[in-house]
């Protein structure tokens, strides 16, 4: 259809003004969301390990690790390799799980036709937890593969010949952080089948209790058992209190059981109640833990959980400038800005915090306290739609931080197996070394890792796309999960 000439000059001059004024203008539609959304899960099918499944989407990928696991006479095959290389390291899957399952928890009506994969690419994970959980007694499987040999070698799955070492936790040598978010991930995946697949869920949960007992019972950081195995890779920092609470706050929601709401209050001041911390992450639970907490309190007024709400206040209000309690750093262009390394780590799970805390003032009337201010839900969800558009695209640099998605994302990817020919292309197999090549190689990657979410620029805005910098370009499994709830809440707004 012809429009005059005027009309065509003058509308988007019209909507320019109108941009400038409304709050509700936006960079994206919410079909953009939607397929940023689709595209978050399916980067899932590019970090699995183990048989893949006739419905496998990302084709370049092939089977890999079939016999993980078998140096110890247990099964370990399947789970996620966690970033650009080749190791299944339990505390980053195990929080990945958690944060997929809370996504759908909270955000899942929103996920229409995604329900069933963002469900599938849970169940991917927690199957493997369910072995690593229940192979051996009073042991918790937590590590397949010599992260120190992995990194030595530039080597696509598929190939791969290092040594899959198995590493473990015990009475012995205990790992309660570990163990406690794995109860965590099973717990709250017990909560999206539940419905689907009861059966399936009351397994999740019981297993979820059983491996809660395990690290309350036998305490210690699986760090200071395991040493070089998991550290500087991902070492526990923060120790392992923060997964005591967040893992007792799960099962206490999947559950109502009355006995770890009694474990969360006689137990809480020990274990970080009383702590304010600004960074939510695969080590650190506690902001987390707080928001979770915060929900109790608000749909049953435990006033022994008043202070969960009060901490989740002192969190978001960190985050929002102009609030006394502000504190966050953010980069000229407006990102949050936490560290060097990977720091849309933080930027997701920030966000999903903003849009799961708003969610909970909302159904319940409230606001958040900040000093002599409050700060309502809808600035709450203003505050971290910046944060997702900046991500997609809408920054200073106008590329989309998601791979596959937008008209530019970054091409020069740290992984191993999106850097390196597929065995598609390439049949015979290339070695350890011979990969190198391909990791040095000014080429983008030929194997699109669609929806991977990557490090990011640095605080100045700045982003080198270069392989080498995986400080920046490696994307990891951690990153992507809050952010599938965040991408679904603004999917259907």
């Amino acid at each position: 259809m012809a429009f005059p000439a005027a009309y065509s000059l003058t509308l988007p001059i019209l909507c320019l003004t109108f941009c400038a004024l409304s709050l509700s203008c936006s960079a994206f539609t919410s079909g953009d969301y939607a397929d940023a959304l689709e595209k978050s899960i399916l980067f899932y099918e590019g970090q699995r390990s183990g048989k893949l499944p006739s419905n496998q989407r990302l084709k370049w990928r092939g089977d890999s690790a079939l016999s993980d696991g078998s140096s110890d006479h247990v099964d370990l095959v399947g789970g996620y390799y966690d970033a650009g290389d080749n190791v299944k390291f339990g505390l980053p899957m195990a929080f990945t799980t958690t944060m997929l399952a809370w996504s759908v928890i909270e955000f899942g009506n929103s996920m229409q036709n995604q329900i069933q994969n963002v469900r599938d690419a849970i169940r991917w994970s927690t199957d493997y937890l369910l072995k690593a959980s229940t192979s051996t007694p009073e042991t918790l499987y937590v590590q397949v593969g010599d992260p120190n040999q992995d990194h030595s070698c530039w080597e696509r799955p598929e190939d791969m010949d290092t040594l899959r070492n198995v590493y473990k936790v015990t009475a012995q040598k205990p790992g309660s952080d570990v163990a406690a978010e794995t109860a965590a991930a099973l717990a709250a995946a017990s909560i999206v089948f539940k419905d689907s697949d009861p059966s399936y869920s009351s397994k999740l949960l019981q297993t979820a209790m059983k491996v809660f007992e395990f690290a309350d019972k036998y305490r210690g950081a699986y760090s200071d058992s395991l040493n070089s195995v998991v550290c500087p890779f991902y070492c526990s920092y923060s120790g392992y209190h923060d997964e005591l609470l967040w893992g007792a706050a799960w099962i206490h929601r999947a559950s109502r059981d009355a006995s770890y709401l009694d474990y969360i209050q006689s137990n809480g001041h020990t274990l970080g109640a009383d702590d304010d911390d600004y960074s939510f992450s695969w080590d650190d639970k506690r902001p987390g833990t707080k928001v979770l907490l915060a929900k109790s309190f608000f749909e049953n007024n435990i006033q022994g959980l008043q202070l969960y709400k009060a901490h989740s206040d002192n969190y978001i209000c960190s985050l929002i400038p102009g609030t006394p309690n502000f504190q966050a750093q953010y980069t000229p262009g407006g990102l949050l800005y936490k560290g060097s390394e990977s720091n849309l780590q933080y930027v997701t799970t920030s966000a999903f915090l903003l849009l799961t805390y708003a969610r909970y003032l909302s159904s319940h009337g409230g606001v958040a306290t900040c000093g002599t201010s409050t700060i309502t839900a809808d600035k709450l969800i203003s505050q971290a739609k910046k944060q997702v558009d900046y991500i997609l695209g809408d920054n200073p640099a106008k590329m989309s931080y998601m791979v596959g998605f937008g008209q530019r994302y970054p091409l020069h990817v740290h992984h191993r197996g999106s850097s390196v020919p597929s065995i598609l292309a390439h049949p015979a197999k290339i070695g350890c070394n011979d990969g190198f090549q391909y990791l040095r190689s000014g080429s983008p990657n030929p194997n699109i890792l669609v929806g991977a979410i990557l490090g990011g620029p640095d605080n100045r805005d700045n982003f080198a796309d270069d392989r080498s910098n995986y400080q920046q370009s490696e994307p990891a499994t951690y990153i992507n999960a809050p952010f599938v709830g965040a991408l679904a809440f603004f999917a259907a707004t």
